[in-house]
């Protein structure tokens, strides 16, 4: 099955998708998120026009299936923007506890202190990063 277009993953039903693996709950998460597209309620448009990043985010968030993680992933790999990045990304605190030859984790602190160093781009930084670690 060819599905490459919002409006035909929003028409799917449940078990289409959990019939290739993926989760019930992950299946009405990717069937919802597809109607939100399909019905123009979910633009590039509309979170470009939110004013920051992070009014973007807290709209992507507010859709039900959408965490941070993935909020930071779309606002840094669909719509560029560069202070956008996945502060809890566990391949991102493994690879800045490698660097900074550290036995433990860092914190969001710690964390927040290094990137700063980024400001306006974190996104950036993170994309180094993650080639680091991969």
């Amino acid at each position: 099955m060819d599905i490459s277009i919002p409006h035909e993953i929003a028409a799917l039903k449940v078990s289409d998708l959990t019939a290739l693996q993926m989760t019930a709950k992950k299946s009405e998460y990717l069937i919802g998120v597809a109607k939100l597209i399909s019905e123009g309620k979910l633009t590039k448009e509309l979170l470009m026009g939110a004013g920051n990043y992070k009014k973007a985010e807290k709209m992507l968030v507010n859709i039900r299936g959408i965490g941070p993680w993935t909020a930071n992933y779309v606002l840094m790999r669909c719509l560029r923007i560069p202070s956008a990045f996945p502060i809890d990304d566990v391949g991102l605190h493994n690879d800045i506890k490698h660097l900074m030859g550290s036995e433990n984790k860092p914190s969001k602190d710690e964390i927040l202190k290094l990137f700063s160093r980024w400001t306006n781009w974190e996104a950036y930084a993170t994309f180094y990063l993650w080639r680091f670690l991969y």
